[in-house]
């Protein structure tokens, strides 16, 4: 009942009273964006949504454009300048994915919308985490977000999808907020942002089991 009606009709009347709310901020990023990226303040790019159907998402950009003498962009942690570190640790980049979520395209909660390109590299059971709609936020971005394996955001991604219900929304909002004041997880242990997900090697399982 909730997650085929009720969660819906709760990210149509949230995602219209934040972008309302919001609406002053949002401008205001938009101006910031534009002096410090040096250009266009917005990131758009296909992603996959539910039933892998794929939608253009948006978001504020948090990497600048530079590119070497031979016009090749710059690695991802020179081009994530500090207001680009700013809108990330704040998760204020994610902002204009309101937009995405009052149109259909996303929910409030869910897995997070990755590339289209990690479409056929996902095993059987990676697959089912677009069973449902993508999300601003989800369980894997508030139990862990870049410093977990892929493995074990698959797995919590997956879990989510078979577990969907309000009380388990509502935990993951305040456990995002927690992990959005605590900076946690924000970069992996070994690149600034989070490593390309190259396909899940044979005999590799996740270590996450299920919430504790």
């Amino acid at each position: 009942m909730y997650a085929k009606y009720v969660k819906r009709t709760l990210d149509i009347v949230l995602s219209l009273l934040a972008i309302i709310c919001l609406s002053w901020l949002l401008i205001i990023l938009a101006i910031l964006g534009i002096i410090f990226m040096r250009g266009n303040p917005f990131f758009t790019q296909e992603r996959p949504g539910k039933k892998e159907k794929i939608f253009k998402l948006y978001k504020f950009r948090t990497m600048d454009n530079r590119k070497d003498k031979n016009g090749n962009l710059l690695p991802d942690e020179v081009r994530l300048n500090s207001y680009g570190k700013f809108l990330r640790a704040s998760s204020l980049d994610e902002l204009p994915e309101l937009f995405n979520i009052l149109n259909g395209d996303m929910s409030i909660i869910g897995p997070r919308p990755l590339l289209v390109k990690y479409l056929p590299r996902y095993n059987e059971e990676q697959h089912h985490r677009h069973d449902v709609r993508p999300g601003l936020t989800g369980y894997a971005q508030a139990h862990g977000r870049n410093a977990v394996s892929w493995e074990d955001k698959f797995a919590m991604d997956v879990w989510y999808t078979k577990n969907i219900s309000f009380l388990c929304d509502v935990n993951i909002i305040l456990d995002t907020i927690k992990s959005v004041v605590k900076r946690e997880g924000i970069s992996s242990e070994t690149s600034a942002t989070m490593e390309e997900f190259m396909g899940t090697p044979e005999g590799v399982v996740a270590k996450w089991n299920g919430p504790k």
